[in-house]
């Protein structure tokens, strides 16, 4: 699915954080799609597109990305988007969700699940921050390059040259090569074309820090919801061990899967095998009678 396409039907609506940005496929049950930083909805066009017809797929913009617009002096750190979550699912008359995050969104899933656990039928986490491995260090470069004011520069940098994209997130792709002019657009021209939202985007990095994940480490021991893990094996960012961390301090998890090879973004480059995993996810924790709420309509 192209840009334009996915993007055709994108809605807005407002919340207490801002004007947030989605894009929906589907009808039933609720699952919402969280990504992680420099990216947007888009990553998760896959999954709208295979799994629509078990579920109402919604993939949200968190605030500082994509196309979502935060309020004037809006904290957008990863707490604040968790919290912004609860507020989207109530402008959207949602009960319950699906949650399925990737890289910091996982990390921001994890948090939502901690804050808000009676708002979830199950949770699906992905390559992703989670305890004290945020940010991680292989990522610490870009951290301080952002800290340090050189984040407009190397965003026009990448824009303008998209090999300077495919060079710097190479680690997170396994065939770095094959990512699109299109879809670097897609996730990087909202920050290209709007200082504010570039602004935005500087001060979610710089609030980085793994206090948002150790302080909420007791809701997700206490987590009930069937849990699934998927994890890419050759991460350099969220090595195996996480993945295996989360299992053992979830107690709902059900069941943790490897794509051997695979690395973060392995939503779009595995997109198949993924969707397969999640599919026979929702359908093992379906509910028997899904609430009313869940299936409202904005």
């Amino acid at each position: 699915m192209d840009a334009a396409t996915f993007f055709a039907p994108r809605r807005t609506v407002r919340t207490p954080s801002g004007e947030i940005s989605y894009v929906e496929r589907g009808n039933g049950p609720v699952a919402l799609f969280v990504h992680g930083v420099l990216l947007n909805g888009y990553l998760w066009r896959h999954q709208l597109d295979a799994l629509s017809d078990v579920r109402r797929c919604i993939a949200v913009d968190l605030l500082a990305h994509g196309h979502t617009d935060a309020v004037d002096g809006q904290d957008v750190s990863v707490t604040a988007n968790a919290h912004m979550l609860a507020q989207f699912l109530d402008a959207l008359g949602i009960d319950r969700v699906d949650l399925v995050g990737n890289d910091s969104g996982g990390g921001i899933c994890q948090i939502f699940a901690a804050l808000y656990p009676q708002r979830l039928r199950s949770l699906t986490l992905t390559n992703c921050d989670a305890h004290d491995n945020w940010p991680p260090e292989a990522f610490a470069p870009f951290v301080a390059m952002v800290a340090a004011g050189g984040l407009p520069g190397t965003i026009a940098a990448m824009v303008g040259d998209k090999s300077v994209y495919r060079d710097a997130l190479a680690p997170a792709y396994e065939r770095p090569q094959d990512v699109r002019d299109e879809t670097i657009d897609a996730y990087l021209q909202p920050f290209a074309t709007s200082k504010r939202r570039l602004a935005q985007l500087e001060r979610f990095v710089n609030a980085f820090d793994c206090r948002h994940t150790l302080e909420i480490e007791d809701g997700l021991r206490r987590l009930q919801a069937p849990t699934l893990i998927v994890w890419g094996t050759d991460d350099v960012y969220f090595p195996l061990e996480w993945s295996n961390w989360l299992r053992k301090t979830i107690p709902g998890t059900t069941r943790r899967v490897e794509f051997e090879g695979a690395r973060i973004f392995f939503p779009e480059e595995r997109a198949a095998d993924f969707n397969r995993e999640l599919h026979a996810h929702f359908e093992a924790t379906a509910d028997a009678a899904p609430r009313a709420r869940d299936n409202a309509k904005a």
